[in-house]
């Protein structure tokens, strides 16, 4: 199939249908009906010749098919985006999209310089447009290397192949129950490995730092995905867990959170940043990749050019 730009107006409209999950649910984000968007994916699926979803009473959803070409859509659409900012540089001008991968509950680290890297890359760069995507830590480095993201910040345990690492900062993690959990005054040194064992934990499905805690055999009842479900399952005095330090600092000041044996229970990861090595990257993402590394080496926002 050669691409046309007829096509890459079915596909847009595609792609809108599975990000809001059906014809009706697009109609805000492309300005036309229904019966519209109907008559596109038709057309689009007549022209792929098989059939991209189902939709009726049932619901919207994707076929193996549709599943299969609306990903490589996004892929398609990525690579215009990096063709537009490369031609823009040809022109001597910083002008595309930027796509930065992210962790959650970074914004409360005092350490981490993202929104100071951002404030100053907007005055090196003006006309670029940023993404940014919150992941997983699993699946970021992969992403990167991929071409899903130019770049992204987070920590990692195993490294990939074609990955340039910059170590920027520490984060803690420490060990934490809620106000209302039975152990919530109890002294640390009345809070053995074998009390601890004995309690829920709620555990981070991508995270296997706890490797380095198997002093205490964890009793996983409850398993998050993201740090913000896990707050508010700890918060609910059901459970342990370990998080951030500077994430869990202002529950703990307004007592609905209490740290247990920090100085013993606890890890350190390292923030890094991820970007390609080996291969050409974009003008943007070289100056914003320089960007991070002079502000996070000077420690603080560099001044206007």
């Amino acid at each position: 199939m050669r691409v046309s730009g007829s096509d890459l107006r079915l596909l847009q409209v595609f792609d809108a249908v599975v990000r809001n999950g059906g014809f009706a649910a697009a109609e805000p984000e492309l300005n036309v009906g229904s019966s519209t968007i109907s008559n596109h994916m038709a057309a689009l699926e007549q022209r792929l010749g098989f059939t991209l979803c189902h939709r009726g009473r049932g619901g919207f959803r994707l076929t193996e098919r549709g599943q299969a070409v609306w990903e490589a859509s996004r892929q398609l659409d990525k690579a215009l985006q990096d063709f537009t900012a490369d031609v823009a540089a040809v022109r001597g001008e910083l002008r595309g999209e930027l796509r930065i991968g992210v962790l959650d509950a970074i914004w409360t680290d005092p350490a981490n310089r993202l929104a100071d890297v951002i404030a100053e890359f907007g005055r090196v760069a003006p006309q670029v447009r940023l993404v940014l995507g919150q992941e997983r830590p699993q699946d970021m480095q992969q992403k990167v290397a991929d071409g899903l993201y130019h770049c992204a910040i987070g920590s990692h345990r195993d490294r990939v192949e074609g990955i340039e690492y910059d170590a920027l900062y520490e984060e803690r993690h420490s060990l934490y129950c809620g106000r209302t959990h039975p152990e919530f005054g109890t002294p640390d040194d009345s809070l053995s490995d074998d009390v601890l064992a004995a309690l829920p934990f709620v555990h981070r499905g991508y995270w296997r730092e706890e490797d380095a805690l198997r002093s205490v055999d964890w009793r996983v009842e409850a398993t998050v995905y993201q740090i913000e479900p896990q707050m508010i399952l700890i918060r609910s005095g059901r459970f342990i867990g370990l998080l951030p330090d500077h994430y869990a600092r202002a529950a703990v000041a307004a007592g609905e959170l209490r740290a247990i044996r920090p100085k013993e229970i606890g890890y350190v990861c390292t923030f890094e940043l991820f970007s390609l090595s080996g291969r050409r990257t974009s003008d943007i993402t070289a100056a914003f990749v320089e960007t991070v590394r002079r502000v996070w080496r000077s420690g603080t926002v560099a001044a206007a050019a």
